[in-house]
C-alpha cells in the first residue's frame, strides 16, 4: 500500500468515525426528545383531567349561586332541578325494563 492510499485510508476512517460519533449524538437526542414528548402528553393528559374537574367545580358554584340568588336567578336554578329530576327519571326508568 502506499504513503497516499495509507493517508486517504487514515482520513476516510477518521470522517468514518466522526459521522458514528455524530449518529450516535442525535441518537441520544431523539432518545432525549422522545421522552420529553411523553411527559408533555403526561402533563397535557393531566391537566385536561384538572381542567375538567374544575369546570366541572365552575358549574355546580353557578348553581349553588343560583339557588342562593335573586328571583331571575332562581329560574335557571329551577330549570336546571327540572332537568335533573328528569335525568333522574329517565333513569329510573331504565332500570325498571
Amino acid at each position: 500500500m502506499t504513503e497516499r492510499e495509507t493517508a486517504l485510508l487514515r482520513e476516510f476512517k477518521g470522517k468514518l468515525d466522526k459521522l458514528i460519533e455524530l449518529y450516535l449524538r442525535i441518537k441520544r437526542e431523539k432518545q432525549l426528545l422522545i421522552e420529553g414528548q411523553s411527559q408533555l402528553k403526561e402533563q397535557i393528559r393531566i391537566l385536561s383531567v384538572k381542567n375538567e374537574e374544575l369546570i366541572k367545580k365552575s358549574e355546580d358554584l353557578k348553581f349553588a349561586k343560583s339557588l342562593l340568588g335573586s328571583d331571575d336567578d332562581s329560574h335557571g336554578a329551577k330549570l336546571k332541578l327540572n332537568r335533573i329530576v328528569r335525568e333522574i327519571d329517565n333513569c329510573i326508568a331504565l332500570l325498571n325494563k
